[in-house]
């Protein structure tokens, strides 16, 4: 009966340790970031934390092929107007027409960005709901040495 007890008490809290850790949200300028137990989570990071919850996972892969179609349009567009203000401010003549084209490859970007936190903050949302509810921040039991008559043993409580 005692190793039922201890073996039913020790998977409890095996299980308690190991539940999947809620996604925390948290809005920074332009989108949010997010972290798990404190960690900053990377989209390859939350793409491989979201692997168990199907719909999410599926969320997280659009957002996370959208979010290199951003960075490749928003790093050409800052480059193509970065050349011409840095010509600029060196005394040089600057060729405009560079600038103006990266201020379009920018504004085609900031949708593409937009979808991005979107399709994040749903995957992020859907994986949390889909959480047990024992979970190690809930699950805190307390364990005590017990002297009685029937002899010493450990207690949980929880």
């Amino acid at each position: 009966m005692k190793k039922t007890v201890l073996a039913l008490v020790l998977t409890l809290f095996t299980m308690s340790i190991c539940s999947a850790q809620k996604i925390e949200m948290t809005k920074v300028f332009g989108g949010y970031q997010y972290t798990q137990n404190g960690n900053r989570m990377t989209m390859a990071k939350l793409e491989k934390a979201m692997k168990s919850n199907s719909e999410a996972h599926q969320f997280i892969k659009k957002a996370k092929s959208n979010n290199v179609i951003a960075v490749i349009f928003g790093g050409a567009g800052g480059a193509l107007i970065g050349f011409p203000v840095g010509t600029a401010l060196g005394g040089g003549d600057a060729n405009w027409t560079l600038a103006g084209v990266g201020a379009g490859l920018i504004a085609i970007a900031i949708p593409i960005s937009s979808g991005v936190n979107k399709n994040t903050k749903k995957a992020v949302e859907l994986y949390n709901s889909s959480l047990g509810t024992i979970a190690y921040f809930d699950f805190k039991p307390e364990f005590n040495l017990v002297a009685n008559g029937h002899g010493i043993g450990l207690r949980m409580d929880f």
